[in-house]
């Protein structure tokens, strides 16, 4: 008949010597984990023994060690097994399995009891909330910063009105929103009204758009 068979997961070291046994679980999400207690082994400090006297004395006693190196690779492998089923019944309840990942994850902090799934698949609204504004506030002071000074100053009819990109009469590129061309002078904003209604005029107009007069 075959042996009882060691339910494992693969979210835990071991950490276990010659001398006892200890094992470490965490989480696969945060990482954060539980470390169980050191456990002596009796067979490993047994062996130790017939190790040390027969590196002292040899003969029978170097035997002898070989006799206990053969009884440890049993007997320690036995008691590694009956510690890590003890270990795992231990620290079960602290995690539990995703459903949907299949993600092991602790309890504590990356579990959403409501949704019955880890936080990776079924994070907290509130958090994601959270999140979503702090990054959408650090968007808006990256594309405040990277405006220019004298764009920063202009008010919202301002930004309706007219922009040039170059100058009316040299057409020279104009870096910035100005009033002046920096290369010829000439004035960037022309302001044209009729002289009959007082109707504002685009530039290029040649009779007003209300009145008919011509301009």
């Amino acid at each position: 008949m075959g042996g009882k068979k060691i339910e494992f997961v693969t979210n835990y070291s071991d950490l276990s010597t010659d001398k006892g046994f200890q094992f470490e679980f965490y989480c696969n999400r945060c990482g954060n984990g539980y470390r169980t207690p050191f456990k002596a082994s009796v067979v490993g400090t047994v062996a130790g023994v017939l190790d040390t006297a027969g590196s002292v004395f040899g003969g029978f006693f170097s035997r002898a060690a070989d006799v206990g190196e053969r009884v440890r690779s049993a007997a320690w492998e036995k008691a590694h097994d009956e510690a890590f089923e003890a270990a795992s019944t231990e620290l079960r309840a602290d995690f539990v399995q995703c459903p949907r990942c299949s993600s092991w994850v602790c309890r504590k902090h990356c579990w959403n009891d409501r949704k019955g799934l880890c936080k990776g698949c079924a994070p907290d609204l509130g958090v994601e909330m959270a999140a979503a504004q702090a990054s959408r506030s650090v968007e808006e002071v990256w594309a405040h910063a990277a405006m220019a000074e004298e764009d920063k100053q202009l008010s919202e009819d301002k930004w309706r009105d007219n922009i040039r990109a170059t100058c009316p009469e040299c057409q020279s590129p104009l870096a910035a929103n100005v009033k002046f061309c920096p290369d010829c002078g000439a004035k960037v904003k022309v302001k044209l009204n009729c002289k009959g209604c007082g109707t504002k005029l685009t530039p290029g107009s040649k009779f007003c758009p209300e009145c008919g007069d011509k301009v």
